[in-house]
C-alpha cells in the first residue's frame, strides 16, 4: 500500500505538474491569440471606418471644387450642383450648407430654411473651421439641428467642417463648408464589429475622449452604465491591462486617420475563461481516466513488487512473536528470494547458538550459586564454631554440649541430600535451631518469637536465606543495646508472592547504608564475613527472578526490617527439580 500510494502521489503531482504548466501556456497563447485577433478585428473597422470618412472627405472636396470654388454664391447653379451633389450620395449625407464668417447662410440643401434662432458662430465645428483654415474637422455626434424640417425628423448626424473661399458679388472672402454625415454610417460599420457575444465589445471615442459611438450608449447617457473611456483616449496604440470597476480586462486601441478619433476594443477577464472552459472540461475528464488508470496499475505492480516482501514479513513477525523454529518464506524476485534464503540460514544458525548459549548459561548460573552457598556455609560455620569455643573455654559444657545438638540437627538439614531448593518448612526449622544456638550464647539476652502461616510452610524457597538475616539481626541490631532486644519472623503469603519479614527492635542503620547492604561493594564488617546479606539477595535473583529478593527499611534507634520476597511455589518433586536446575515457571 505504501508503494501503491508513493507512486500515485508521486505520478498525480507530475500530471498535476504538467497539467498546470500546459495550461498556463494555453491561457497564455489563447489570451495572446484573443488579443492578436482583437488587434485584427481593431485594425479592419478602423480601415473601414477610414474609408467611410475618406469619402466624406472626398464628397467635401467634389462640393467645394466643383460646385463652390471659382464661382459666385449669388448664382443658381451653385445651388444645382450641390443639389446634384447630394443626390448622388443621399445615402451618406443628411445635408449641405455654405456659411460666411459672420454665420450668414448663404446656400443649403435639401434644407434651405436655417431656424430663426440659429447662430452657428457659437457651435463647435464652426469655430473649429476657422481657427485652422484648410483642415477637415469631423463633429462628435449631435442631432442634426440647424435647419426647419416639415416632417420633425430629427436625425442624429456628424458634422464635417472646412474653411474655404466662397465668391460673392464678384468679392472673395472666408466662409465655411458643412458637410453634415448620416450617423447611421459610421453607427453600421461599429455595429457590424460588435456582432460578436464573448463579451468583447468595440466603441469609438474623439481626442478628448468625448464619446463617438458605444454599443451601451443609451445605458451609459441615461447613467445606468460607465465606460473608460477619458483614460483610454491617453492610451498609445496597443494591448493595455486595466481594472475598471472591480473587474480585470484588456484594451486594446487603435487611432483612426485624419480624425483624432480612437477605436477601443474592450476584452474583459470573463472573455478569456469562456474560451478555456472547454480545455478544463476536457482536462478535468482526462487527468480523472488518467489517475483510475494509474492508481490501477501502482496497484498491480505494487502487489507484484510487494506481495513476496510481505510475506518475508510474515515470517520474520511470526519469528519475532517467539516462534523461534519459523517457515522462512522464499520467493519472490531474484533479491527478495536472495534475502528469504540468507534470513533462513540465518535463523537456523541463531537458534543453534540459542541453544549453546542456553547450556553455558546453566552451567554457569549453576557454578554461582554453588559459589554462593559456599560463602554461606563457612561464615555460619565460622561463627558457630567461635560460639561453643567461647563456652568451653567459660566450662558451660552442658551448653556446648546442647549448642553442638542443635548444630548437628542444623547442619541435616542445611545439607538437605545437596538440594538448594527445599520446604520452607525446613528452612525455618534451621532458623530455629540457629536461633536456639545463638540464644545459649547470649544467654537469653534476647526473645525471638516465629509467625509462620500454616499455608506457605509448604512452599519452595532457597535454603539459608533466612539464617544471615537473623544473624544479622543479632550482630547489628540487638547486640549491646541497653534493654532486652526482640526479633520476630513473620511468613505470610500476599496474593502470588510469599514474604518473609524479619524484625528487630535494635538499634538500626541509616538509609545509605541500608541500601549499600543489597549492593557487592558494601563495606560493613562486624563479626562476620559481611557477605551473608548480598548472597541471600543474589541467591533469590538467580533462582526466581529479579524481581524476588530482600528489601531492607531500617532508621536510627527505630529498629531493623529485613523481608524476603518469594513467589508463591507449592514444594512438590517437579517444582524442586525444575528450580534446582536454575528453570522458570511458564
Amino acid at each position: 500500500m505504501t508503494i501503491s500510494l508513493t507512486f500515485t502521489a508521486i505520478a498525480i503531482a507530475m500530471i498535476f505538474a504538467l497539467f498546470i504548466t500546459m495550461y498556463q501556456l494555453f491561457v497564455h497563447r489563447d489570451q495572446n491569440t484573443k488579443i492578436t485577433s482583437a488587434g485584427q478585428m481593431l485594425d479592419q473597422t478602423a480601415l473601414n471606418l477610414e474609408d467611410y470618412l475618406r469619402n466624406m472627405r472626398r464628397i467635401s472636396d467634389a462640393i467645394y471644387y466643383s460646385a463652390i470654388k471659382d464661382k459666385d454664391m449669388s448664382e443658381d447653379s451653385v445651388v444645382g450642383d450641390m443639389d446634384l451633389l447630394y443626390e448622388a450620395n443621399i445615402d451618406s449625407l443628411l445635408s449641405i450648407a455654405v456659411f460666411t464668417k459672420n454665420g450668414e447662410l448663404l446656400s443649403a440643401v435639401p434644407n434651405s430654411t436655417a431656424k430663426n434662432e440659429l447662430d452657428v458662430r457659437n457651435q463647435e465645428w464652426f469655430k473649429e473651421a476657422l481657427d485652422e483654415v484648410e483642415n477637415l474637422h469631423f463633429s462628435k455626434p449631435h442631432i442634426e439641428n440647424l435647419f426647419d424640417d416639415p416632417a420633425y425628423r430629427y436625425k442624429w448626424t456628424i458634422s464635417l467642417s472646412r474653411a474655404i473661399e466662397i465668391t460673392r458679388n464678384k468679392t472673395p472672402e472666408v466662409g465655411v463648408l458643412l458637410v453634415d454625415m448620416n450617423y447611421s454610417g459610421v453607427e453600421e460599420i461599429l455595429a457590424k464589429a460588435n456582432g460578436g457575444n464573448s463579451g468583447e465589445y468595440i466603441y469609438l471615442i474623439d481626442g478628448d475622449g468625448n464619446i463617438i459611438y458605444h454599443p451601451r450608449q443609451r445605458l451609459i447617457s441615461s447613467g445606468l452604465a460607465e465606460e473608460n473611456n477619458k483614460v483610454a483616449a491617453a492610451y498609445f496604440d496597443g494591448d493595455h491591462t486595466e481594472v475598471f470597476n472591480g473587474e480585470k480586462r484588456v484594451v486594446v486601441s487603435k487611432s483612426v486617420s485624419y480624425t483624432g478619433w480612437k477605436l477601443v476594443n474592450v476584452i474583459p477577464d470573463s472573455s478569456f475563461r469562456l474560451g478555456i472552459r472547454g480545455l478544463q472540461l476536457y482536462a478535468i475528464l482526462t487527468i480523472s481516466v488518467g489517475i483510475a488508470a494509474i492508481i490501477l496499475l501502482n496497484l498491480f505492480l505494487s502487489y507484484v513488487i510487494a506481495h513476496p516482501i510481505k510475506r518475508l514479513n510474515d515470517s520474520v513477525k511470526e519469528w519475532e512473536n517467539g516462534n523461534m523454529n519459523p517457515k522462512i518464506y522464499v520467493g519472490g524476485t531474484i533479491e527478495v528470494e536472495h534475502l528469504g534464503r540468507t534470513l533462513s540460514r540465518t535463523v537456523r544458525q541463531i537458534r543453534q547458538l540459542m541453544d549453546r548459549i542456553v547450556v553455558e548459561q546453566e552451567e554457569k548460573r549453576k557454578s554461582e550459586l554453588d559459589a554462593l552457598q559456599s560463602q554461606i556455609n563457612p561464615h555460619f560455620l565460622y561463627n558457630t564454631l567461635e560460639s561453643i569455643i567461647w563456652m568451653i573455654e567459660g566450662e558451660r559444657y552442658s551448653d556446648a554440649v546442647s549448642m553442638v545438638s542443635e548444630l548437628s540437627s542444623l547442619f541435616r538439614i542445611s545439607l538437605s541430600k545437596g538440594k538448594t531448593i527445599i520446604s520452607i518448612e525446613d528452612e525455618i526449622k534451621h532458623a530455629r535451631n540457629y536461633m536456639n544456638i545463638q540464644k545459649i550464647r547470649y544467654k537469653n539476652s534476647f526473645t525471638v518469637d516465629f509467625d509462620i502461616q500454616d499455608e506457605i510452610l509448604k512452599c519452595c524457597t532457597v535454603k539459608l536465606i533466612v539464617q544471615p538475616l537473623l544473624e544479622n539481626a543479632i550482630y547489628y541490631g540487638v547486640e549491646g543495646m541497653d534493654g532486652e532486644g526482640e526479633i520476630t519472623v513473620k511468613g505470610y503469603r500476599k496474593d502470588d508472592d510469599i514474604y518473609i519479614d524479619v524484625i528487630d527492635n535494635g538499634i538500626g542503620i541509616p538509609e545509605e547504608t541500608a541500601q549499600s547492604l543489597l549492593t557487592e561493594d558494601n563495606h560493613i564488617h562486624k563479626h562476620g564475613s559481611g557477605v551473608g546479606i548480598i548472597n541471600v539477595h543474589n541467591r533469590i535473583k538467580l533462582r526466581f527472578g529479579e524481581e524476588y529478593g530482600l528489601e531492607i527499611e531500617s532508621e536510627p534507634d527505630e529498629g531493623s526490617m529485613f523481608r524476603i520476597h518469594l513467589p508463591y511455589i507449592p514444594f512438590d518433586q517437579e517444582n524442586q527439580d525444575l528450580y534446582e536446575k536454575g528453570g522458570r515457571r511458564k
